[in-house]
């Protein structure tokens, strides 16, 4: 049997890792400023994450949801302190397109329709309803386009709200910074405006925290730089699990549960929530919130005064976008293969993501400055 080819792959074969660096099969280090899509939230390998996994696999690694586990509502204990939002309840998933899944199908029991408002330029996941709801035909089979879907423009409330008339709409789903398309920051002043439309016309409002979420922008939830913004169901996973499966649901008080309206076999396994809560312990004992604001302030200036080949350079925190004058495939092949650096790419063809674990330090990030250079000149020369 043979891999079923999807995935365009990098000729780079990982063996090892630790920190912000990664080796490969033949002994070649490379620093990681992509976290593999934003995963590797505290750094690879982190000592205090393989001794929580390590202990909890030799007591046990799995019993499913019939039992109590107890370490699930230590998660939510310590993710409510750290994210400030203790009064919300958790429902645990295995991934950013599961917790999505669930929250569309809780915004529809509590409001009783059936319709979403999403955003162009939106990735949400490859489920069925996940797949609908992002801005990406080329994804979505027939099997998941029958769903009630209605894409507006960011920024655009009188669109939104237009739809909204229509009675027939359950949520509003939003990514506070769209990953995939590039890092676009949605405005404080068009979040505000949806949440107060969200309550006009009876919707919920699904804040998609997947990749911006885990303390990567500075603060634990991206949403969270606007102030007063109250979500009715908050999505995460990414950095929730450092490389460990684990996704989740935060559920505003409002929506009460009842036995039967979600269910998972994996999520909030006993070896996932170890993984969960050592992720979360370390994002607080080591300070790597502001160390993402920190180090992003540090980037975001330095990489606008790079050199005039970039044009743009959007984010916040560690969650950053840059555009380059000509497309941007050649330079991330060559900082990788010339220079060992992980970076990743996105939706735009001139865009360079990069999304590094919450643990990197100044001099590394001053290594990739100065091979940005390099690079950016060696391609000026050759054209």
């Amino acid at each position: 049997m043979k891999l079923f080819d999807v995935y365009p792959l990098i000729n780079v074969t990982p063996e090892r890792a630790k920190g912000v660096f990664i080796w490969d099969t033949e002994g070649r280090k490379y620093l990681d400023l992509y976290g593999g899509h934003a995963v590797i939230s505290v750094g690879h390998s982190h000592p205090h994450f393989l001794t929580a996994i390590r202990e909890q696999l030799e007591k046990m690694a799995f019993y499913s949801n019939s039992v109590k586990i107890p370490i699930q509502i230590e998660l939510a204990k310590k993710l409510g302190d750290l994210s400030g939002l203790p009064d919300y309840q958790l429902f645990l998933a295995n991934s950013g397109a599961e917790a999505n899944e669930n929250a569309l199908k809780l915004a529809s029991f509590a409001t009783g329709k059936a319709g979403v408002i999403a955003f162009k330029g939106a990735f949400h996941g490859r489920t069925s309803g996940a797949v609908a709801i992002t801005d990406n035909p080329k994804i979505c089979a027939p099997f998941n386009a029958g769903h009630q879907v209605y894409f507006e423009e960011s920024g655009d409330l009188e669109g939104v709200e237009k739809t909204l008339k229509t009675g027939e709409i359950a949520a509003i789903i939003i990514e506070p910074i769209q990953g995939v398309n590039g890092i676009q920051v949605a405005s404080s002043e068009f979040l505000t405006g949806l949440a107060r439309l969200c309550k006009q016309y009876g919707a919920k409002l699904i804040l998609d925290e997947v990749q911006a979420g885990y303390g990567r922008t500075g603060r634990f939830f991206a949403h969270q730089w606007t102030s007063g913004l109250n979500p009715d169901l908050i999505t995460v996973a990414k950095g929730m699990g450092n490389g460990f499966p684990i996704g989740g649901v935060l559920i505003h008080p409002d929506i009460k549960p009842g036995y039967g309206m979600l269910g998972t076999t994996f999520g909030g396994n006993q070896l996932a929530c170890a993984a969960g809560l050592a992720v979360l312990e370390i994002i607080a004992s080591e300070r790597l919130m502001q160390n993402a604001i920190h180090l992003g302030t540090f980037l975001i200036h330095a990489l606008k005064n790079v050199l005039p080949e970039i044009t743009e350079v959007r984010g916040k925190g560690l969650m950053i976008g840059f555009d380059t004058r000509q497309e941007a495939g050649n330079y991330r092949a060559d900082l990788i293969h010339k220079h060992h650096i992980f970076t990743g790419s996105a939706a735009g063809k001139h865009t360079i993501r990069l999304l590094p674990p919450l643990c990197i330090q100044q001099k590394e990030l001053q290594s990739f400055i100065e091979s940005l250079k390099l690079t950016l000149t060696e391609r000026e020369t050759v054209q």
